[in-house]
């Protein structure tokens, strides 16, 4: 049973051996990532200089199900736009919540921003 949805700022904390690292570690193997914030994960890597497939070969040892971004969670993700710009939110942050609301899962982020943020799912702040 999946427990919970990653935002590409979690992921990217465990990769860069960053406070909450452990935290997220736990959570591989039954977790979720929006299609859009793998491909952030992905974007941050090479522009750190890592090669695609360094960057595909750190993404796939981690075992995360990439959900792909539909329709419908798109349409979650804009009307996202009203509660979450307030927190300085981006699209890839509301793909993630979108994803977590629809699947009922808690959220894993490192960014304080969404401590405040009230969407009706569990963001749990791993740092």
């Amino acid at each position: 049973m999946t427990s919970a949805v990653l935002d590409s700022s979690a992921v990217l904390a465990y990769l860069e051996r960053e406070p909450g690292a452990t935290v997220v570690e736990r959570y591989f193997g039954d977790s979720l990532i929006s299609g859009v914030n793998a491909a952030e994960v992905f974007t941050k890597l090479v522009l750190r200089g890592a090669t695609l497939d360094i960057a595909k070969r750190l993404f796939d040892g981690l075992d995360i199900a990439i959900s792909d971004f539909t329709r419908d969670l798109a349409k979650d993700a804009g009307a996202l736009v009203a509660q979450t710009k307030p927190h300085g939110l981006s699209l890839g942050d509301r793909a993630c919540l979108a994803l977590a609301r629809r699947e009922h899962l808690t959220v894993l982020t490192a960014a304080r921003a969404w401590k405040d943020v009230d969407v009706g799912v569990e963001i749990r702040v791993i740092r």
